[in-house]
């Protein structure tokens, strides 16, 4: 969702996704919070790495390094995105 709303176009796939990293344990009822940041703009794809997180805690759960979505055009092929930065969106 979030490379949608950085790319403005729906149609994004995952490309590649890295090891998850379990650092510790959440229980039923912990509220947890999911955190994205961009790490690289390619031509036609965008590379984020995520950590969730305890929100009372702030105890990190999961980390995963790399997550590699790419741009879709209407036919399915990969389109050039023309971003460089997040805060273009």
């Amino acid at each position: 969702m979030y490379s949608i709303i950085i790319l403005k176009n729906n149609r994004i796939v995952t490309k590649f996704m890295s090891e998850i990293n379990f650092m510790s344990s959440a229980r039923q009822g912990d509220i947890i919070e999911i955190g994205l940041d961009v790490v690289k703009f390619g031509k036609t794809s965008i590379t984020m790495r995520c950590e969730v997180r305890n929100v009372m805690t702030k105890a990190v759960i999961i980390t995963v390094d790399a997550i590699t979505m790419v741009n879709l055009d209407s036919f399915g092929q990969p389109a050039i995105h023309g971003k460089l930065s997040a805060e273009e969106y």
